[in-house]
């Protein structure tokens, strides 16, 4: 019985596997890394696309297989993150860039909480929107996932808006710097970009579409910002335990909630990466099995969001998106142009 048990839990990773090893080719295209399309997005979407046709003839005993690829996988991935980023990098770019992810980072996802409460949108979705927007997109949507223990759905929505309006800032950004609309000197721009733009894979777009100088600032802003994953994952875990809503059994539950260790991993990681023990050829393996592994999660929670899932959800998450959209533009662009001059 336990074999059967486990062999069916493999027909669903295989089965996920199999969508992301899609993604990765369709990755591959000239159409896709023109756009800055990370498998990751191709792979909630070939997801979502396999959610609205065929999920219903999934076999029941292959769903724990998909519940381990949005849980353990997603964990393992976020972990191995930690090898793009280095403690060398916060240095690098110095005080003003720190303070400006700091400000973007904690007005968005406030900002959006209150919004989402003004809204009387779903608490978890307000919150997971927030925090894509705020910090580095789809990986922070599926670290908080993660920590709040969430439906698979509502991740999903949030990770379209990401999806969404990060695109439109790739092409957005280089649009208004090129016609003088963002009166910045090109270090102020990759500060404006890395601290404001949704994806990663979206800042190196819209970075090299403004030259070198914007895109090496703008990345490694952008790391920072990655970076400020852990202690907002922590805060969420201290939060998601200590909340008074919900029935006793509700509260009993969230009380037991522990520390979201894979963050405290990943921030070892960073430091483990910062010592540069690693050849650059393992780095970058290790990079690519990673993107993998977090193409497996999106991918896995993309097959549990159905179109009758968004229409519960509603447009409200969209029009947060929105607005936090405008307010890292407007917010962004006046840290970078004030504030950060000052800071020299």
């Amino acid at each position: 019985m336990l074999n059967e048990k486990r062999s069916s839990m493999l027909h669903g990773i295989l089965l996920i596997a199999l969508f992301a090893l899609a993604a990765f080719y369709l990755g591959e295209m000239p159409w896709a890394k023109h756009l800055s399309i990370s498998p990751m997005i191709i792979g909630i979407l070939l997801g979502m696309l396999y959610a609205n046709s065929l999920r219903n003839q999934l076999p029941d005993t292959w769903v724990p297989g998909i519940a381990f690829c949005t849980k353990r996988i997603l964990r393992i991935g976020i972990i191995l993150y930690g090898f793009r980023l280095t403690l060398q990098d916060v240095t690098a770019v110095g005080t003003p860039a720190i303070v400006a992810d700091a400000l973007i980072v904690c007005t968005t996802i406030l900002g959006g909480i209150g919004i989402g409460r003004l809204l009387k949108l779903d608490r978890s979705i307000a919150l997971l929107t927030s925090v894509g927007a705020g910090i580095c997109g789809a990986a922070a949507v599926l670290g908080t996932e993660s920590a709040l223990n969430t439906k698979p759905y509502k991740t999903a929505v949030a990770v379209s808006t990401v999806v969404i309006f990060g695109t439109l800032s790739m092409f957005l950004y280089p649009l208004l710097y090129r016609n003088g609309i963002f009166a910045l000197t090109p270090g102020e721009m990759g500060i404006m970009t890395g601290s404001t733009v949704h994806e990663v894979a979206h800042v190196v777009g819209a970075g090299n579409a403004m030259g070198k100088e914007v895109s090496d600032a703008a990345i490694i802003v952008k790391m920072i910002r990655v970076m400020m994953l852990v202690p907002v994952l922590l805060i969420v875990s201290w939060s998601v335990a200590h909340s008074s809503r919900g029935d006793e059994e509700t509260q009993a539950r969230r009380k037991h909630i522990s520390i979201p260790w894979f963050a405290v991993l990943f921030l070892a990681v960073i430091g483990f990466n910062s010592l540069d023990l690693l050849p650059a050829a393992v780095t970058a393996d290790i990079n690519t099995a990673d993107t993998f592994l977090l193409t497996m999660a999106m991918t896995a929670l993309g097959t549990e969001t159905s179109i009758d899932k968004f229409k519960k959800a509603g447009p409200k998450p969209f029009l947060l998106a929105g607005l936090l959209f405008c307010w890292l533009i407007g917010g962004g662009y006046c840290i970078a142009k004030y504030l950060v001059p000052a800071m020299m």
